[in-house]
C-alpha cells in the first residue's frame, strides 16, 4: 500500500481557471516515450467504468509535439488532439520523456507552465518528472522519478528536492511518481484523492493491483535498495574504482582509499565522483554496505553482528543505525518481515515466521532502550538536527535519509554518544565527531514547510 503524511500546512491551491475542469484529463505524449508508461493514464483515465463505481473521467491525448509519434517497439501513435488541449484540461500528465539528455520541446514547456499558472493539476510520471522540471515546475519542491534517473534530476536541476525512495510524492498541485509501476501507484492516487477510497478500491479490483502499496515491516513489503550507478559513470576511468569498492565491501576501507585507488586527492575525489553521479562517495558507500547487509539478512543465518563484519562496518552499532536510517526497520525486524514474506502459503512456516517476528520485535526494544533505535541522538548527544515542524507528526517525511556525517535524525534523546538513526557516522560506523560532515553530499533535500502526501517505496 501507499503510505500517505502530511507535514505542515498544505501549499496554497491556484485557483482552476473557469474554462478548465477538473474532470478532464489531457495526457502529454512525445515520440520515442515508453509504450507502458504511456498506456496507464489512458487505462485509468480513459476507460468507462461507471458500473464498477468509478467516476468517469474525460481524456485528452495531446501531442506534445509534431506527429507521428513514434514508441518503443517502432509503434506509430496518431494524437487527436494537439497542445490547445491542455488549455481545457484541470489535469495534465505527461506520462514519460523519451530521452534524459534531451531537452523537451519549447512550446510543450510553454503548455505546461500556462497550465499551472491557471490552476491545473500537473502530474509527471517516471522520467516524466525531467519535462516537469525543465518547465522550472518542481523549483523549490519535492519530487520523485525512477531510481536510476534521480542523481542526474538532482545534479541537473538543484533547485528539485529529489527523494528516489519514494513511490510518489504529492505536493498539492504537483505530483510525480518513481519507475514504471509507481505510476499506476500515483493514478490510484489521484482517484483516491478525487472520489474517495471506494472508487479508488473499485478501480484497483478492476486493474487487478494492489489499491495502495506501504513502505515497512508491517506490511511485508521492506523498502528496496539498488547498487546500481547511472549509465554516465560506466566509460569512465572511476568505474574501475567502484568495481574494486563493491567487491570488496567486507573489508573496512574508507573514501580515502578510493581516492588513493584513483590517484585522486580527495577532495578532487569528491568533487569527480558527485559530478559523475550526484552523490557523493561517502553517502554512495554507506548505501552499499547497508544493501550487502540487507542481503546477507535475506540469504542467510549469520547473525547481526556478523552480518556487520561482514559489510564492513566496525561494529554492529553503526549497521543498526545505518540500516534504520535508510530501510526504516532494524536488521532484525528486517529479516523476520522478509522471511514472513517468504512464507505466504506455506502454513508450515507460520509459527516459525511469528517466532521471529517477536524476536525481531524484543530486539527492536533493546535497541531503543540502549540508545541505539530511530529516537537516539547525535553523536555527541544533541537533540536529532531533522526536527519536524510545528504541528507535525514526525520528522522527515518516510524513507528521507540526512546526508552522511550529519548528526541528528528522527529526533528523541538518548545518552551522549548514542548511536541513533539520527547520530552521524561515517562509512566505517565511527560517529559524527570523527567524520567530515558533507554539507554537498547527495541526499534527500526536503523542504519543511510545504504539506504534501508521501508514497513510499517498497
Amino acid at each position: 500500500m501507499s503510505q500517505d503524511s502530511t507535514n505542515g500546512p498544505a501549499p496554497t491551491a491556484r485557483k482552476l481557471a473557469t474554462r478548465r475542469r477538473r474532470e478532464i484529463v489531457a495526457v502529454l505524449l512525445f515520440s520515442g516515450g515508453p509504450i507502458f508508461e504511456s498506456s496507464i493514464p489512458l487505462s485509468v483515465f480513459g476507460i468507462d467504468r461507471q458500473d464498477a463505481g468509478v467516476p468517469r473521467y474525460r481524456l485528452l491525448v495531446a501531442a506534445g509535439e509534431d506527429g507521428p509519434l513514434r514508441t518503443t517497439g517502432g509503434l506509430e501513435l496518431s494524437a487527436p488532439y494537439g497542445l490547445d488541449a491542455l488549455s481545457r484540461a484541470g489535469t495534465v500528465v505527461v506520462p514519460a520523456w523519451r530521452s534524459i539528455t534531451q531537452p523537451p520541446p519549447a512550446a510543450a514547456l510553454e503548455a505546461l507552465r500556462r497550465a499551472h499558472e491557471e490552476g491545473a493539476r500537473i502530474i509527471g510520471l517516471c522520467t516524466g518528472s525531467f519535462v516537469l522540471a525543465a518547465a522550472g515546475l518542481l523549483d523549490g519542491r519535492p519530487a520523485t522519478t525512477h531510481w536510476m534517473y534521480a542523481p542526474t534530476l538532482a545534479k541537473r536541476y538543484p533547485a528539485v528536492h529529489v527523494d528516489p525512495r519514494e513511490l510518489f510524492v504529492d505536493d498539492g498541485d504537483i505530483l510525480t511518481s518513481a519507475g514504471t509501476a509507481a505510476g499506476i501507484d500515483l493514478c490510484l492516487h489521484v482517484v483516491r484523492t478525487d472520489h474517495g477510497a471506494e472508487a479508488a478500491g473499485a478501480l484497483a479490483r478492476r486493474l487487478v493491483v494492489p489499491p495502495r502499496r506501504n513502505n515497512g515491516v508491517d506490511t511485508g513489503h521492506p523498502r528496496h535498495l539498488d547498487r546500481s550507478l547511472p549509465e554516465e559513470i560506466g566509460a569512465d576511468p572511476l568505474a574501475e574504482v567502484v568495481a574494486w569498492a563493491l567487491e570488496h565491501l567486507h573489508e573496512q576501507f574508507d573514501v580515502e582509499t578510493l581516492a588513493a585507488r584513483a590517484y585522486m586527492s580527495r577532495r578532487t575525489f569528491d568533487r569527480r565522483f558527485r559530478s559523475l553521479t550526484g552523490s557523493a562517495p561517502l553517502q554512495w558507500l554507506i548505501t552499499q554496505r547497508v544493501l550487502q547487509a540487507q542481503r546477507l539478512l535475506e540469504t542467510s543465518d549469520y547473525s547481526v553482528d556478523e552480518v556487520a563484519g561482514r559489510c564492513g562496518f566496525r561494529s554492529p552499532v553503526a549497521l543498526r543505525g545505518h540500516f534504520r536510517r535508510q530501510l526504516g526497520a532494524s536488521p532484525a525486524a528486517y529479516r523476520a518481515a522478509y522471511r514472513a514474506r517468504r512464507t505466504d502459503g506455506d502454513e508450515s512456516r507460520v509459527p516459525e515466521a511469528r517466532k521471529e517476528a517477536a524476536a525481531a520485535a524484543a530486539a527492536a526494544e533493546r535497541e531503543a532502550e540502549a540508545g541505539t533505535g530511530a529516537g537516539g541522538m547525535g553523536a555527541q548527544g544533541a537533540p536529532g538536527a531533522h526536527t519536524p515542524p510545528a504541528g507535525a507528526p514526525g520528522g522527515v517525511p518516510p524513507g528521507a535519509v540526512p546526508a552522511a556525517g550529519v548528526p541528528g535524525g528522527a529526533g528523541g534523546h538518548g545518552t551522549h554518544g548514542g548511536h541513533g538513526a539520527g547520530g552521524g557516522m561515517d562509512a566505517d560506523g565511527r560517529t559524527a565527531d570523527h567524520a567530515k560532515p558533507d554539507p554537498d553530499a547527495w541526499a534527500p533535500r526536503l523542504p519543511r514547510q510545504r504539506g504534501r502526501s508521501w508514497g513510499v517505496a517498497p
